[in-house]
């Protein structure tokens, strides 16, 4: 008689997912009646009399909301994605991906959406979702991009030039707060003398999510009526335009995805720069490199984006039964991708925790993939290679202060929030 076939290993379906398992009550006891055991000759395998060594039982996974997980994500993140690649985490509730094919595959579903509700592309589906990217896309390209990589260079320079003149200086509260939202608002068409209070808005929790900032809606009402009056050439009055299904977007619609370009270019883009600064100034020769040869800069940007994602946590909900890492999940389950394990997977990248602004193909995770890719990601690449230029040019000595080490922090969101430097 043939031993039954072993089950391959896998991801393991949650437990509302599978069919209750019926155990006999005799059997649950683990003493089945003489007639029920098999006879000798029927065993699957001889009987097996040595001595047997206890084996310890399998470690529990690790939290994402463990102390000092903020801190230093990346060894739970290994031992997650090494161990337990789909895993519920109760005190956070909800499955945790780690792989990067299936955090892929999990950011690329239709039936995923962001977390918390919202009004912004990620919080969008279907028929929906596709209307509102075909029309925000082109309109974050030519005129629009062009005004905001005109923004984005001469903030820069105005920046880089008031900080070299300086002993020592923060460059992250300094520029890399700074700069992000001068850029889109150029873009936008919108005032200087908003931009500070954007700045504040930006730092007292408009993310790219957007969500239903109440200031930055009263601010952008008067704009959005002039605009549909007398429309420009800029993207708010490309965004007043347009229309899904013949209809023009609502102000509502409007200021949503206005509060995601500004909060995912506020804090999003200022820790991924933060981090792309802290990734040259800790490799000198690779800063270098970048700087002799200006044409390398992209490359180095999407390498820090991969080595230290912005956003290594993100969070989905699902609208309707979905299938992630191979496993069945229903509807209102609460997915977390781990784009910063991803991102380090040695299936996918050699040396994964090595910054090299020679890598081929960094991927793409960091700002999202699929249907939602954040469609902010050019402004975000412009915006980093003006400000990098900037202070290649008006800081040529740029360097550590000494003692100093960035600390990046944070899950959601992660990046140092403190860049000591030297300017001369």
């Amino acid at each position: 008689m043939r031993c039954p076939p072993v089950p391959p290993d896998g991801p393991i379906p949650p437990p509302e997912a599978r069919p209750a398992l019926r155990v006999p009550s005799a059997l649950s006891t683990g003493s089945a009646p003489a007639a029920m055991r098999p006879p000798p000759f029927m065993s699957c395998a001889p009987a097996d009399t040595r001595p047997r060594t206890p084996q310890p039982p399998r470690a529990a996974p690790p939290s994402l909301v463990s102390p000092g997980v903020a801190t230093d994500p990346y060894p739970v993140f290994r031992v997650l994605r090494e161990g337990f690649p789909l895993v519920r985490d109760e005190l956070l509730g909800a499955w945790v991906v780690s792989r990067y094919a299936d955090v892929c595959g999990a950011l690329g579903q239709e039936g995923l959406v962001a977390v918390p509700p919202g009004r912004t592309l990620t919080h969008m589906e279907g028929a929906t979702h596709r209307a509102h990217r075909a029309l925000v896309e082109p309109a974050l390209r030519g005129r629009a991009l062009a005004a905001l990589a005109a923004g984005a260079s001469r903030t820069a320079y105005v920046l880089a030039r008031r900080i070299a003149a300086r002993e020592e200086a923060d460059l992250f509260t300094e520029f890399c707060q700074w700069l992000p939202t001068a850029a889109v608002m150029a873009a936008l068409g919108l005032t200087y003398e908003d931009t500070a209070r954007v700045q504040e808005w930006c730092r007292g929790g408009l993310t790219h999510l957007g969500g239903h900032h109440h200031e930055l809606d009263a601010c952008l009402r008067p704009h959005l009526a002039r605009r549909r009056a007398h429309p420009g050439t800029d993207l708010l009055s490309v965004l007043c335009g347009a229309e899904v299904d013949g209809r023009p977007l609502s102000d509502e619609a409007v200021c949503g995805l206005v509060g995601s370009l500004l909060g995912g270019g506020g804090e999003a883009t200022a820790l991924a720069f933060a981090s792309f600064l802290a990734n040259l100034l800790d490799d000198p020769h690779q800063l270098a490199l970048v700087r002799d040869e200006r044409a390398r800069i992209p490359a180095a940007w999407a390498e820090s984006l991969r080595r230290d994602p912005p956003a290594p946590v993100v969070l989905r909900r699902a609208v309707r039964q979905v299938t992630v890492a191979g496993a069945p999940l229903p509807a209102g389950t609460v997915v977390a991708c781990l784009v910063g394990a991803a991102n380090r997977d040695p299936a996918r990248f050699a040396h994964p925790d090595r910054y090299d602004i020679h890598r081929s193909d960094p991927g793409r995770l960091a700002l999202g993939t699929g249907r939602h890719a954040c469609p902010g990601a050019e402004l975000a690449a412009r915006t980093a290679e003006y400000g990098l230029r900037a202070l290649l040019d008006a800081l040529p000595g740029l360097r550590w202060a000494p003692g100093f080490r960035p600390a990046p922090r944070g899950l959601l969101t992660r990046g140092p929030r403190t860049l000591l430097v030297r300017p001369r």
